[in-house]
Parts: structure tokens; C-alpha cells; sequence
């Protein structure tokens, strides 16, 4: 339960007043091929530094483009200054007997966690901000591509290994607090570290500190991938953008079908330029080569794929997608089929004592 009333009703008061503002209240028309290249421009500039990178708004960016400019960013970003300034309040109302030179960064960490996976209490019967829950129904965004988005998730309270260590990392970085996006197979978690523990991971689709050999236990990270640090590992700002360029380009194709694949092309092709050993951008970059050498297939009505090597295009996909094939498999990744995903993921509650980081749950809260 929070104590001071007087701010936490200000805050509830602002919850109320902003939370149906996400969605612009204009009905114009939009080219939403135009908010595709622009996003993209913005975020070639900022990993050229060209302006400052903005994990937030590039986030923003590329949810508004699918949804033809509908969102609004004064609104977005007011509703995330009044998350923030929740978060800063429970810290006061809440403060961790944790002692360490890093306390400020621990703190807000555990309270963007708190945030993210428990109930903000105004009274002991009135809830300011209710936890996230995994959304079971659509986890990859299948049925409809918004399922993954973090304005999905604020104005449902559903998410995903998606959408829930996007808008922790957006607290984080509001706050200035030190914090990750770390990828495994077909996930994102978040990982932090502590001077009294070292690294450890924060887990949002059931609110877990696992350790490492969680993610390991999947059975599908080789001891190449950690070395080459497609999983495990922490992704930066230009990473994290990077990310959001594969976004852009996942949307691009959900929206308009594979013929915009000029422009999907261009948004893999600077992604991993900036981060070459993004996994999910050069498999799906694989994948792309591979639909277009399907489409010369066609063209020339072949039925064995040597028959078209000897024009100059086809072969030249071909090589290309070949190196990246190899490359793929020298950075260790193996595929992980869907229901082992599953399965993995539920091992976490169903292996609660094993896999928990009682470390950093003890310094947390111990006196």
C-alpha cells in the first residue's frame, strides 16, 4: 500500500485522464508507406548518430507505422512520464534494505519489476496499476502482428517476451536506470546486474529471477551461440534500434505482403550492419532471399534450382544466401521448434526452486 495519498492520487487521477490518449483522436488520412520510410530514415540516423538514438521513440515509430498513424506520441509518452513517476514513488514508499554502492540502480530495477509483475496498491481495496500477464492466446503475434506491440500491452495489460522487456527497458531508460535486452531462442528477457550478485536476469512473463542455466536448459543454446553472443548477451542502444529496424521490417510485410521486399531488404540490410550477429535479422534476411529465389523459380518455370543459376540475379541470391546459411550455423544457432518453446518456458514455474536466483532475491530483501 502506498503512503503518500496525495501524490498517488494525482497519479491515479493522470492514469485516468491520460490512458485513452495513446490513440490519436484525429481521423485523417494516412500513407502508411510514408511512415514506414520515415521511421526507417529516423533510425538510420540515429545509428549514425546523426540525431540522438531514442530507444522509445523508435519503438513508437514502428508500432505507429502499422497502425496507419493512429498512435499518438504526445500521448504515449505522457502515459510512460506518469509510469515513471509511479515507479519513483513506490521506491520512496519502498525503499530495499539492499546495501551497496549501486543502490540507486538496484532499486529502480526492482521497482520497474514490482511495476511490471505485481499489483501498485493506492489503498488496501483500490489498485493503482494492475500486473502484466503473458497473453497465451497470441504469444507470437500470429493471429494479429499488434500482439507484440507495447502499446498493445499498456491498454490490454497482455504482452509477450516482446512487448514486456520493450517497455521495462523504456522505464529503465527513463529512470536512468542500468538495464538489457537479452535474446535466447524465440525470447527476450532482460538482464541487470548487481556489485553484491554479478549479472542477473529478470524474467517478465512470470516474474521470475532465473538463473543462467534456465536459458541453457532450453537445450537449444550452444556453447557457439554464448561465444558469439546471439543469446545471452546484452544488447545495446544501436542494438536495441537495430532491433526495432527488424520490427519495421516483420511489420512491413505483415501489412503489405513480401512485393515491399526493396524496403525490407534495406531495413535488415542496416540492422545488421550495425549489428551483424542479430540472429532473428539474419535468419529472417534468409528467409527473404529464400522467397525471392522461389520468385525466380517461378519466373523461369524451373523445377530444379540449378536450371536458373546460370542467370546472373537468381545466382547471385543464391551465393548470398548460401554464406548466410553458413554463417547462421557457425554462430551456433539450431532451430527450436514451437513446442519446445512451450515447454522450455514452462519449466521456469514448474521448476521454480531449481532455476530461481536466490541470490538476488536474498540481497533484495534481507536486513
Amino acid at each position: 500500500m502506498l503512503k503518500n495519498k496525495t501524490i498517488y492520487l494525482f497519479l491515479f487521477t493522470c492514469l485516468i485522464t491520460v490512458g485513452n490518449k495513446i490513440y490519436s483522436q484525429e481521423q485523417r488520412p494516412v500513407n502508411s508507406g510514408q511512415l514506414y520510410l520515415d521511421a526507417f530514415r529516423e533510425m538510420k540516423l540515429m545509428l549514425q548518430d546523426r540525431i540522438k538514438p531514442d530507444f522509445k521513440r523508435a519503438v513508437f515509430m514502428t508500432e505507429n507505422a502499422y497502425s496507419d498513424g493512429r498512435l499518438n506520441y504526445e500521448g504515449f509518452n505522457k502515459l510512460i512520464s506518469v509510469y515513471t513517476n509511479i515507479i519513483k514513488a513506490y521506491m520512496q514508499a519502498n525503499q530495499l534494505p539492499y546495501k551497496g554502492s549501486d543502490y540507486d540502480n538496484v532499486s529502480k530495477n526492482y521497482a520497474i519489476y514490482q511495476f511490471m509483475c505485481d499489483t501498485i496498491w493506492l489503498t488496501k481495496d483500490t489498485a493503482l496499476h494492475y500486473p502484466y500477464i503473458y497473453n497465451f492466446d497470441d504469444y507470437a503475434g500470429e493471429k494479429l502482428w499488434q500482439s507484440t506491440f507495447v502499446t498493445t500491452l499498456i491498454l490490454t495489460h497482455k504482452g509477450n517476451c516482446h512487448s514486456m522487456p520493450f517497455l521495462y527497458k523504456i522505464l529503465a531508460n527513463e529512470l536512468g536506470a542500468e538495464s538489457y535486452l537479452s535474446l535466447a531462442p524465440f525470447h527476450m528477457y532482460i538482464k541487470t546486474r548487481s556489485e553484491k550478485t554479478g549479472w542477473y536476469n529478470t524474467e517478465l512473463t512470470n516474474g521470475m529471477f532465473p538463473v543462467d542455466a534456465w536459458v541453457a536448459a532450453s537445450g537449444y543454446v550452444t556453447l557457439e551461440a554464448m561465444k558469439s553472443g546471439i543469446y545471452m548477451d546484452t544488447l545495446g542502444l544501436k542494438q536495441s534500434i537495430a532491433f526495432c529496424l527488424y520490427d519495421l521490417a516483420k511489420g512491413c510485410e505483415r501489412k503489405f505482403g513480401f512485393q515491399q521486399f526493396p524496403f525490407i531488404f534495406d531495413c535488415l540490410n542496416f540492422a545488421l550492419e550495425y549489428y551483424p550477429n542479430f540472429i532473428n535479422a539474419n535468419i529472417y534476411k534468409a528467409d527473404c532471399l529464400k522467397k525471392r529465389f522461389d520468385i525466380y523459380m517461378k519466373l523461369y518455370n524451373a523445377k530444379d534450382f540449378k536450371e536458373i543459376l546460370k542467370y546472373d540475379s537468381p545466382k547471385e541470391i543464391f551465393n548470398e544466401l548460401e554464406s548466410l546459411d553458413v554463417k547462421i550455423l557457425n554462430l551456433g544457432f539450431r532451430a527450436m521448434p514451437p513446442k519446445m518453446y512451450n515447454e522450455w518456458l514452462n519449466s521456469l514455474k514448474d521448476n521454480k526452486e531449481k532455476y530461481q536466483n536466490n541470490k538476488i532475491l536474498y540481497i533484495l530483501h534481507s536486513k
